[in-house]
């Protein structure tokens, strides 16, 4: 085996999981239903409901805000579908970090891990600067005025004043997180329901108030058309709405919150799945009817960027309804900042319990079985970040690493519904099929679209592995072109069009060969609907949304990739837990180079077998790993 093959297979590694140990945990189980539903709630309601509605209202989409939300709210519902299946399958700290290392390796698993700190890090900064915020505002913003005053920062890239506010918060949150998870929970479930009763005072106000004409105003009513935009439900156009539903998508992050407490649930297969479902259908429906409200109350060209709500009360004369307001948006922003803060270490925890970043950071505490060094860690890092750096320049860099871990996770999804049940690992690694196994181009054309088998087999889990990763080539080849020939497709451009509709033609072609392959469901106590349809519309919006990000949050984004591969490359690679594994596969075909081959291999397969009786963590029955053939 060249060097390059083994390079190779370490890449593609995936992670065992022994499906008799799957709920065994370090971590203390303690959380039901009710309390994952809440934490999802409280940590989605937060910065994008007191504070994101408004920045887009204003700036971007207008009274179209509503719809910006409803685009964001469906991405998140069809990621939040595929993410209750995968909770059922592996009930596990690390969320969409394990997904995809158990399904399409262990380069992917980094990468996904890498971007959820990315998000949990920067999500949590932004909800303290969005609480400091509101904070002040009812001291008058004399925090503000103080810090701006004494201890400006004039420097490019960074806040106008350190948010010392936002940094204590940010310490204060990480320090119930370190007495346990349980009393965290509780901290949140109080939180959490005066910030929905706040929700619903809003929305009654709205009811009473309302002005419709605030959806029409005329373009000569504008003061400023050329910053404002044209008026009327669209003043900046339709894509405002969906740059608006880009950067809306920050405000759905949190329910996968509920999927990185994996290993803290009493009963994980079921309350995952249905707290996810129950918390993203409330959250859907307080962002679109506050945001509904807010540019029925106000016009759109009027919002307060900072603190839009009490300003919105303010407007239209109700000045007691603001301090109501504002202190459930101390709370909600509370309970988001702990929504953001707790899946933060248990991420951290994952990855370094799997060798992939420093092991130190995997440490529990005895007493209160929580991750202690991670949550110390990430909660300086977060606090850092708060003291530093404003909302508008952190958003948008998590929305993309969000983006991208909720596109893997669709694709996990798909590979697995279609994965051969084998109940052992395919060892095509270690030798090549004879003549007389090798499938020939017509029994793959036939296996692609006229399949008429009942169970997977390896022909069609390979024919759908291959077939996503062409398709997610080719959505990403079709959203490039529909946004950024834009122009070129309203002109009618003979070559644009052509483009478009064979890239069109060949997503359908791809989709049709995977739907013609049969599913493996055993053993799933909850599985997303409409699979393939329903993950590969997901993968479509998020990467479209990805895509309609600026610039320079690609080239942030960038960066932060550079850092983490410098890590896994570095470290993680040649210290992951698996690494022994695949040492002693290669030991194995070192033993057996000078037997037959088919001698050889199942020489190893025995080996392999032999492990598997000892333990190894293999999900027999629902997690088949395949390691891919070079």
């Amino acid at each position: 085996m060249t060097i390059c093959h083994r390079f190779k297979q370490r890449l593609l590694r995936k992670k065992y999981i022994d499906f008799a140990y799957i709920e065994e945990s370090n971590l203390k189980r303690c959380l039901d239903t009710i309390d994952l539903t809440a934490l999802g709630i409280g940590g989605t309601l937060g910065t994008g409901l007191y504070v994101i509605a408004g920045q887009v209202g204003k700036e971007v989409a207008g009274p179209s805000v509503v719809l910006s939300f409803l685009i964001a709210g469906i991405a998140s519902v069809l990621s939040g579908l595929c993410y209750a299946e995968f909770g059922a399958r592996v009930p596990r700290a690390g969320s969409a970090y394990v997904y995809a290392y158990v399904t399409v390796g262990e380069l992917w698993g980094f990468v996904i891990g890498w971007n959820m700190i990315l998000e949990y890090v920067i999500g949590s900064a932004s909800v303290a600067r969005g609480w400091s915020g509101y904070f002040d505002s009812m001291l008058g913003e004399n925090l503000e005025n103080f810090s701006m005053k004494y201890i400006p920062m004039n420097m490019p890239g960074i806040a106008a004043y350190p948010d010392f506010l936002a940094f204590v918060i940010v310490l204060s949150v990480t320090a119930i997180l370190m007495v346990g998870v349980k009393e965290s929970s509780r901290f949140n479930n109080v939180f959490t329901s005066i910030n929905m009763v706040v929700v619903l005072f809003i929305l009654v106000t709205a009811v009473l108030k309302a002005n419709f004409y605030y959806w029409d105003i005329q373009v000569e009513d504008i003061p400023d058309p050329e910053t404002q935009g044209d008026g009327g439900f669209f003043p900046f156009g339709f894509s405002g709405t969906m740059s608006g539903a880009a950067t809306c998508f920050y405000a759905f992050v949190g329910f996968d919150a509920i999927a990185t407490t994996g290993e803290e649930v009493k009963n994980p297969q079921q309350a995952i799945p249905v707290s996810i479902l129950l918390s993203l259908t409330f959250v859907f429906l307080s962002y679109f009817g506050v945001s509904s409200a807010l540019t029925l109350l106000v016009p759109y060209y009027e919002l307060d960027s900072g603190a839009p709500i009490p300003h919105a009360f303010q407007y239209i004369g109700w000045e007691w309804a603001r301090y109501i307001v504002t202190i459930g948006a101390v709370c909600g922003l509370s309970t988001s900042l702990l929504g953001s803060m707790l899946p933060l270490p248990r991420v951290i925890y994952a990855m370094a319990n799997d060798g992939l970043v420093f092991r130190y950071f995997s440490r529990v505490d005895d007493n209160y079985r929580t991750p202690l060094v991670a949550t110390a860690v990430s909660g300086i890092f977060a606090g850092l970040m708060a003291l530093f750096f404003e909302i508008k320049q952190l958003v948008d860099m998590m929305s993309i690493g969000t983006l991208l871990a909720y596109t893997i996770v669709s694709v996990c999804v798909l590979i697995l519904r279609y994965e051969c049940d084998t109940g052992k690992p395919t060892l095509s690694h270690l030798h090549h099929p004879g003549p007389d196994t090798t499938p020939t181009l017509l029994d793959v054309l036939g296996q692609c679209f006229a399949s008429n088998t009942s169970t997977p087999s390896e022909l069609s889990s390979s024919i759908v592995t291959y077939a996503t990763s062409i398709l997610g080539a080719l959505i990403f080849m079709f959203c490039s072109v529909m946004i950024f020939a834009e122009s070129n497709l309203a002109h009618g451009e003979w070559w644009a069009i052509i483009l478009a509709i064979t890239l069109g033609i060949c997503i359908l072609v791809s989709l049709y060969a995977i739907s013609k392959q049969p599913q493996n469901t055993r053993g799933l106590t909850f599985k997303a609907p409409a699979v393939p349809l329903l993950p590969i519309i997901s993968m479509f919006i998020n990467i479209y949304l990805m895509l309609k990000l600026s610039y320079a949050t690609w080239i942030r984004f960038s960066i932060w990739m550079s850092i983490g591969f410098c890590i896994y490359f570095g470290y993680g690679i040649w210290n992951s837990s698996e690494e022994l594994r695949l040492k002693e596969t290669f030991a194995n075909e070192a033993l057996n180079s000078d037997d037959d081959s088919d001698d050889g291999a199942e020489a190893v397969k025995m080996n392999v077998d032999k492990t598997d009786n000892e333990g190894a963590p293999l999900l027999s029955n629902m997690l088949p790993i395949i390691i891919e053939s070079d």
